[in-house]
């Protein structure tokens, strides 16, 4: 068993932890529109480059098959970049994956299931591997609750300071997302298949 998952193990263990174990819960309580507004990241050259990552905007849809389908916008340059990974069901509700994506674990820590979530992922990205874990908030302003619960999260499962960021306000593509699965719905294939599409950043205004 790796140390990170003793550490959330533990975590979800011990009376008056940040967060109650999700193992039995609904993973359609995820599903919706989100804001990804804080993140700890093991990631080789977060700490330099984190003062200039933007908030990003995240749908959270589910298949036919309940598996979840991650929808997110991501700023490159003067474009918006549009993902999508579609993650695999593990024997957890709130656990899933996809190593052919490069991501191993996807597990939801926390969530009041009605304003914020709190996101570990294990990922592999080239020849490094990585943990985050990632704030989403229906708002762009997180509660305190919210923001309290990630940073103990952060900490409990070693992230430095240095390695944990507020992510700075972006209007160009935070609603990028929001767009495309408006798209989806008037069609009626919300469930459907998203392709990864570079965007320009003013498109994600419309709708």
């Amino acid at each position: 068993m790796s140390a990170v998952l003793v550490t959330l193990l533990a975590l979800g263990s011990v009376p008056g932890a940040p967060a109650a174990w999700l193992g039995r819960l609904d993973p359609e309580q995820l599903l919706g529109s989100w804001y990804v507004v804080a993140m700890a990241s093991g990631e080789k050259g977060f700490a330099v480059e984190k003062a200039m990552k933007n908030i990003e905007g995240v749908v959270v849809t589910l298949t036919p098959e309940n598996n979840l389908k991650v929808l997110s916008s991501h700023h490159r340059l003067e474009r918006c970049d549009l993902k999508v990974v579609e993650l695999l069901r593990q024997s957890s509700a709130w656990v899933f994956e996809n190593p052919s994506q490069g991501v191993l674990e996807y597990r939801v820590l926390s969530t009041n299931f009605r304003d914020y979530a709190i996101v570990f992922t294990q990922l592999e990205r080239k020849d490094e591997a990585f943990s985050t874990v990632e704030l989403y908030s229906r708002t762009q302003q997180a509660s305190l609750e919210a923001a309290r619960l990630f940073t103990r999260w952060s900490r409990g499962l070693g992230f430095l300071s240095q390695q944990q960021a507020r992510l700075q306000a972006d209007r160009e593509c935070r609603r990028a997302p929001l767009s495309v699965l408006g798209t989806f719905r008037e069609s009626g294939r919300t469930g459907g298949v998203f392709k990864e599409s570079p965007t320009p950043c003013e498109s994600g205004l419309q709708g």
